[in-house]
């Protein structure tokens, strides 16, 4: 009796899913300033357009990477963990216009009731939601993007983590930023980011950092010997000129000051992001969403979409051929002599 082995060929491998993960807080601030000369009110002379804003971040991220799931990260509006640390942590900024924060104060609860997940942590802040989800999905061998204009979040990025980062221009002008752009763009591992924001400090957060250095020397520093507390080693080991060779000899006096320890200390401290906040599970925020819950609770406040939500709700893309294909390329650094800056290769497109 002889017997037949019959070869099925590989077995495929499902793709690692993908969790999209965005900052409710700073992507609503963009829309809120994109928008404003539109003032879109709802039925009740409510201010909506940075609402509708928002949606349209979420509606066209998940269009363009077609996540499996999707979180909303906020900031909690009441006793701020980094206040109390630091009582002049953002003392410098403004008062929010009143027509903003009324949107922001509404916003987790309508996208909440559109079903989309949100997260707003008890006396923290949607870079932490950030930090958090990230964290739950590579525990769970899932994928993140994080979606901000916020540079803290490049501290985040590993082999499962990108950052999209949202700048002026709005959408078409995010960049995909992964661990070998960062370095190609800053010159530094995500690893060394927070080292190196530290240096430099963070004017729109009122954290001032070390005199005499900016980006180029605080790359430098980080480059030669790996991070901040080794290069403080070789100055407190007798090797002053070590240091003074990298960054210059007015950097390297600075660097060495008790001052300047004092401030990288605090704003290394400031700016981690914990990741170890209660995160939804990643089942409960799977996409398809409702597409009739979505646009009644969205209409209820004045805002009408409808074709925009397709990839939320599991619908077919308006868009045919190139443009429908979900590839965003990564950052890169572009050289050119003419003063015009031309659209960077890490552009995404949409529509």
């Amino acid at each position: 009796m002889t017997s037949t082995n019959h070869y099925a060929g590989p077995v495929p491998v499902p793709p690692i899913p993908l969790l999209l993960v965005l900052d409710g807080n700073s992507l609503l601030h963009r829309a809120y300033h994109a928008a404003a000369t539109g003032r879109l009110l709802d039925h009740g002379d409510r201010p909506v357009w940075a609402l509708k804003g928002l949606v349209g971040y979420v509606a066209r991220a998940a269009a363009r990477l077609r996540p499996d799931a999707v979180v909303v990260g906020f900031d909690c509006p009441d006793h701020p963990a980094r206040k109390a640390d630091y009582p002049l942590y953002k003392a410098q900024r403004p008062e929010k216009p009143a027509d903003l924060a009324e949107q922001i104060a509404i916003a987790p609860a309508l996208l909440r009731a559109a079903g989309i997940g949100t997260v707003t942590p008890t006396a923290y802040e949607a870079d932490d939601v950030l930090a958090s989800s990230a964290a739950h999905a590579r525990r769970s061998g899932w994928r993140s993007v994080l979606m901000t204009s916020d540079r803290d979040s490049f501290a985040l990025i590993d082999a499962s983590t990108s950052v999209l980062r949202i700048r002026n221009g709005g959408f078409n002008e995010a960049v995909m930023v992964t661990p070998a752009s960062l370095a190609e763009i800053y010159g530094v591992a995500p690893s060394q980011y927070r080292d190196y924001a530290a240096l430099r400090g963070d004017p729109s957060d009122n954290l001032r950092g070390v005199p005499g250095f900016g980006s180029a020397t605080a790359a430098r520093l980080l480059a030669a010997f790996g991070s901040v507390d080794e290069a403080w080693a070789v100055w407190d080991g007798g090797d002053e000129q070590a240091i003074r060779d990298v960054v210059g000899d007015k950097a390297a006096e600075q660097f060495g000051s008790p001052a300047a320890r004092e401030a990288v200390d605090r704003n290394r401290r400031l700016m981690a992001m914990r990741d170890d906040l209660p995160i939804p599970k990643l089942d409960t925020v799977r996409l398809p969403l409702d597409l009739g819950t979505m646009k009644r609770v969205l209409a209820g406040h004045g805002i009408i979409l409808g074709p925009s939500l397709w990839a939320l709700t599991g619908g077919r893309s308006p868009v045919a051929g190139p443009d429908a294909v979900p590839v965003p390329h990564q950052w890169t650094w572009k050289k050119s002599l003419r003063a015009r800056r031309d659209p960077m290769p890490g552009q995404l497109a949409l529509f």
